[in-house]
């Protein structure tokens, strides 16, 4: 690594405990990099929403990008945080989640259709509205944009999973997709 290289490094080491996943390919540009972490940082501590939310809308773009990786680095937190155990699962396994309360559900349907439809419905953007207003969507977009970026990166450049974790959807194996009844045969 360069000079400026190190300087980030030492700087995402402080921060976040150590240098990993796709902060070790960004560093391949400083520039990219030095923004990518600070809207990182932003999305992941400091956007306004509930801890909770935050990674809920994590796992979300995770799953939707089949980041394994930007998964399993969250699940367990998403976890404690309060997303329901249940609520993960079925977001895993690409099923229906439903959450205890409205807000809650408000937020996942809008990133859901965000990721999944590209829009959002005038019924869906009207109740996550009503229960996070125009800043707490605003912050959301920026929110699943950073970790969409996130999911293309590791997914890109094959970032391993950890050694400890096993692979955490039943449909993903590698950097590809397996059959349903998992043959290891690409669809």
């Amino acid at each position: 690594m360069d000079q400026r290289q190190r300087e980030l490094a030492a700087r995402i080491a402080g921060r976040r405990g150590a240098v990993r996943g796709p902060f070790r390919v960004w560093l391949h540009s400083p520039e990219m990099c030095e923004r990518a972490e600070s809207l990182g940082a932003f999305a992941r501590f400091d956007c306004g929403l509930p801890k909770h939310l935050r990674e809920l809308a994590l796992l979300l773009a995770a799953r939707n990008w089949d980041a394994q990786y930007s998964w399993n680095a969250h699940v367990h937190q998403a976890i404690e945080a309060g997303v329901p155990e249940a609520a993960v699962k079925a977001i895993a396994e690409k099923r229906e989640a439903v959450f205890g309360n409205d807000a809650d559900q408000a937020f996942y349907r809008f990133c859901k259709e965000v990721l999944e439809d590209h829009f959002v419905t005038d019924a869906t953007f009207a109740a996550a509205q009503a229960h996070f207003g125009s800043k707490g969507l605003v912050n959301t977009i920026g929110a699943l944009g950073n970790f969409t970026m996130l999911g293309m990166c590791l997914n890109t450049f094959q970032v391993d999973l950890q050694p400890d974790k096993e692979p955490p959807f039943p449909d993903v194996r590698g950097y590809g997709r397996v059959a349903p009844d998992g043959d290891g045969a690409r669809p």
